[in-house]
């Protein structure tokens, strides 16, 4: 299945460049419509009259809509490729957009934040599944490594975006202006089809390249698999302790003020950011996957904490939590690398859909558990969650092993 036509270099190189940046800002416009929302909170509120629960609630419809979906979406790209999921997920993106902008109840949201969250479902599966199938072998890892940055670009243009053109032109024409985003990307992917295609089950059967397919349960319940999944519960378990309560710890802790330590995670971002695009050349160069996440989730657990346990001056404390976030970073795609050797042939959009929904449950886990640590007056627990978090995560990685001779291959080209 992902074997590759070998034109001449320079030919293959502008065909993955096309393939990654049509797949990369793909995935910028999922994580736009992560943060499609919660910037128009106020103004909602004001709109309709209801708590900030009721809001909150909006984006809990997103993430479990979404989650549920993600497996089988990928159960879909595999079936009938991935283009048409692809353009599909966009396109509920920018329909969901529209009913909310629409909506003259708050009755309304809830079945927009449901489709909004059936979009955002496609993304992992179908975007690995056209990068695994289209994009050169000694190009993969850097690959991997732009579809993350994409991703992270949208997370930051979202809020700015959104709240500059509801501040300017009201809530309503800021979803009209994402409901267009996502329209018209859903229109470019299906311009470029013939790019970005994967065969489906039918074509793959047909010309020989997939015999019987073993079953879904046999896949799914494949030890790489579920390491796979168990190694994505733990990362999202810490990561997003960090994100969302690293903060109100430091306050805590040490008396930065909320609006001082709220920039301690964006220091984590920029270096994660950084970090992957580093990661994704060390790893297509070095081809050592299981070292690379080993020593950077090692050294970042080691570095989360350092603020648990010392006052540092805040150029320091950015600085310590960049480098940790660079170092977490760096083996972003070491990790979807190893996703992709535990996947049968024409099984990637399965396993990566039910892999990622290990990210939705890590981000479900995780609230409650620092929650609680930061109720019971342990600040320093937060850290220590996401640094065991952070360690165990490694154990589950450098389990994973390929099960067949294909996927060794995978690991290794």
């Amino acid at each position: 299945m992902h074997a590759t036509i070998a034109p001449s270099p320079g030919r293959a190189s502008a065909r993955d460049l096309e393939v990654i940046g049509l797949v990369g800002l793909a995935h910028l416009g999922s994580h736009f419509f992560h943060l499609v929302l919660p910037p128009l909170f106020p103004s909602l509120r004001e709109a309709f009259g209801v708590s900030w629960t009721e809001l909150g609630l909006l984006l809990t419809v997103f993430f479990v809509t979404s989650g549920l979906a993600q497996t089988p979406a990928g159960f879909l790209v595999d079936r009938v490729g991935a283009v048409r999921v692809l353009a599909g997920g966009l396109a509920l993106l920018g329909i969901g957009a529209l009913l909310a902008a629409l909506s003259p109840s708050y009755l309304l949201l809830l079945p927009a934040a449901a489709l909004l969250g059936l979009g955002n479902s496609v993304f992992h599966p179908a975007d690995y599944a056209i990068l695994g199938h289209r994009v050169t072998p000694t190009r993969m890892a850097r690959a991997f490594s732009v579809h993350t940055i994409g991703g992270t670009i949208g997370w930051a243009a979202a809020p700015v975006v959104m709240a500059a053109l509801a501040t300017t032109f009201g809530w309503r024409t800021a979803l009209l202006v994402a409901s267009c985003l996502g329209l018209g990307l859903a229109a470019l992917v299906l311009a470029r089809r013939d790019g970005l295609e994967t065969p489906s089950h039918r074509e793959r059967t047909a010309a020989g390249v997939q015999g019987p397919s073993p079953s879904a349960l046999t896949v799914l319940g494949s030890r790489p698999v579920l390491l796979c999944f168990a190694f994505f519960a733990l990362q999202a378990t810490g990561v997003i302790a960090l994100q969302g309560f690293m903060p109100l710890a430091l306050g805590k802790l040490w008396g930065f003020e909320l609006v001082i330590a709220a920039t301690t995670v964006t220091a984590f971002m920029i270096g994660s950011a950084f970090g992957t695009a580093l990661g994704g050349v060390l790893a297509d160069k070095t081809g050592n996957r299981h070292g690379i996440i080993a020593t950077g989730l090692g050294l970042a657990a080691l570095l989360i904490l350092v603020p648990a346990h010392t006052d540092l001056p805040l150029p320091l404390l950015w600085a310590v939590v960049a480098i940790a976030g660079a170092l977490h970073g760096a083996t972003t795609p070491s990790r979807d690398l190893l996703v992709r050797a535990a996947a049968p042939p024409g099984s990637s959009g399965k396993v990566f859909g039910f892999v990622y929904s290990g990210l939705d449950l890590g981000a479900t886990i995780a609230p409650a558990i620092a929650g609680r640590l930061l109720d019971a007056g342990a600040p320093e627990g937060l850290f220590w969650l996401a640094a065991i978090a952070t360690a165990l995560s490694v154990v589950a990685a450098v389990a994973v092993r390929p099960t067949s001779a294909v996927g060794a291959a995978r690991v290794t080209s």
